[in-house]
């Protein structure tokens, strides 16, 4: 019915390793069941090997350290991966960040295994700045003071070192270490070091504010749309699209919209694109015409720029051309149904709902456009969605699209309170663990255990825990 997911190393929905990649509180749940072996070695390999489409935007750490609570886990998989001689040769975040996360979370549990990783780590490890930030937050005075030499042999006492270490004190997450150590009586060598790389990584941040880097317009139309051409003719090229349509706000009168729009119809690509997003964003009437030809241009910077500034209008007239064109199997068709789904009214649940199967069968359910589609069926109260939303729920492999797709379910789906809810107690996102948590029926004893495990639970977020804590005291009146 649907389309296959894009190739990943997502397992399938249906298996253990498949749901704790997803982060699903199924399969936590299903952990718990399964012989503990098999579940330990599942959950190894979602921390050593990331699973997670954007480890920016979803969140799992909180989730397996629950896990490893839960199951009793040793960490020898996890500091094998940290020692592995590969970490030397792969200077990225990727690797190791998920495991330093979990690590992190373990140590507010009291595991003092995880603590004694982390602090190794931030001594020898590639990584070690996210090492340091998780101890920032979680270790004692004592413990980050021990810390200071070795990770200022990082850096030599020559001008090369110096400068690295302004940029690690200016860039870092968390300031607490390196004001520990420039306040350390007992190191005072350290303590120099310190303050001049504090002080130069302040006055860093000053010169960045005054100075902006690279080239600016001149204080005309005519110089803005030069420096969009500009850019454009540079190699490697660059795109300034965004940045001259916002110069053109701030130049640009009533006396230049007949010069705008020509150069939006026919001119350079580049200013041609500026321009259309500038008279886009100002709901200019004679736009749309230019951004169905544009969409259709064979460039795709072109095609690209004029679903852009489409998506930025609002107001009647975009509605009215969004209806027209959302049933086109194009990105403009696409971006029409968004924006029906965000802005629309109840007559155009139809056509968002058939964007959304569109999407789901086309391109799968990591679709690009999914989020603000399942946000809109579930606006639009759309409860004929529900299957789709469901289908999309066990399968897609980004949390924070199946978060969304769970507060969907809770406005469209009447067996969501007592089916999809209580599994989403156990979710890895915080947003969906808000949901289930105003939502799941309390008539499940395995709910109101979690819920009372929640409320006292340190870690868990403070919107989470006020959620169960209301539904706990709404409980206790009735």
């Amino acid at each position: 019915m649907f389309a296959s997911p894009t190739e990943t190393d997502i397992a399938p929905s249906g298996t253990l390793l498949g749901l704790l990649q997803r982060g699903r509180g199924d399969g936590w749940l299903h952990a718990l069941a399964a012989p503990r072996a098999e579940a330990v070695a599942a959950l190894d390999r979602c921390v050593l090997h990331d699973p997670r489409q954007d480890w920016q935007l979803e969140h799992r750490s909180l989730y397996y350290a629950r896990l490893y609570v839960e199951l009793g886990a040793g960490l020898d998989a996890i500091a094998a991966h940290l020692a592995d001689p590969e970490d030397a040769l792969r200077d990225d975040e990727e690797r190791t960040g998920l495991a330093l996360s979990v690590l992190g979370h373990l140590t507010s549990y009291g595991n003092r295994e995880a603590l004694r990783l982390l602090r190794r780590y931030a001594i020898a490890g590639t990584n070690w700045r996210w090492a340091l930030d998780e101890l920032a937050v979680r270790d004692d005075d004592t413990g980050l003071r021990a810390l200071g030499p070795h990770v200022l042999a990082r850096f030599p006492c020559d001008e090369q070192g110096g400068a690295a270490l302004t940029a690690a004190v200016r860039d870092s997450f968390e300031p607490r270490p390196w004001h520990l150590w420039a306040d350390d009586p007992a190191r005072p060598g350290q303590r120099a070091r310190l303050e001049r790389a504090l002080e130069d990584g302040d006055f860093d941040r000053w010169q960045r504010q005054l100075r902006p880097p690279g080239p600016q317009p001149g204080w005309s139309v005519a110089s803005v749309l030069d420096w969009a051409r500009d850019g454009y003719e540079r190699t490697p090229r660059q795109w300034r699209e965004a940045s001259a349509a916002r110069c053109l706000g701030a130049v640009a009168g009533p006396s230049d919209r007949t010069r705008l729009l020509a150069t939006a119809a026919d001119g350079h690509p580049a200013p041609g694109a500026a321009a259309l997003r500038h008279l886009a964003e100002r709901g200019d009437p004679d736009v749309f015409p230019l951004i169905r030809d544009g969409a259709a241009s064979a460039d795709p910077d072109v095609a690209r720029a004029a679903v852009t500034a489409f998506s930025r209008m609002r107001g009647p007239d975009a509605l009215s051309h969004a209806r027209r064109w959302a049933e086109r199997h194009d990105d403009l068709g696409a971006c029409a149904a968004v924006m029906l789904a965000d802005h629309g009214e109840l007559r155009d649940a139809p056509l968002v709902l058939a964007a959304l199967y569109r999407a789901v069968r086309t391109r799968g359910t990591d679709a690009r456009e999914l989020r603000p589609l399942v946000e809109g069926v579930g606006r639009l109260a759309v409860t004929t969605a529900v299957p789709v939303l469901r289908h999309i729920y066990r399968e897609t492999s980004s949390s924070h699209l199946r978060g969304h797709t769970a507060g969907a379910l809770a406005a469209t789906d009447p067996s969501f309170a007592a089916g999809f809810a209580v599994e989403c107690l156990w979710d890895c996102e915080e947003d969906t663990r808000e949901v289930a948590a105003r939502c799941a029926t309390t008539v499940d004893q395995r709910v109101v255990e979690r819920l009372r495990r929640l409320a006292t639970d340190p870690a868990e977020q403070a919107g989470v825990q006020t959620a169960v804590r209301g539904r706990l005291a709404a409980r206790a009146v009735g």
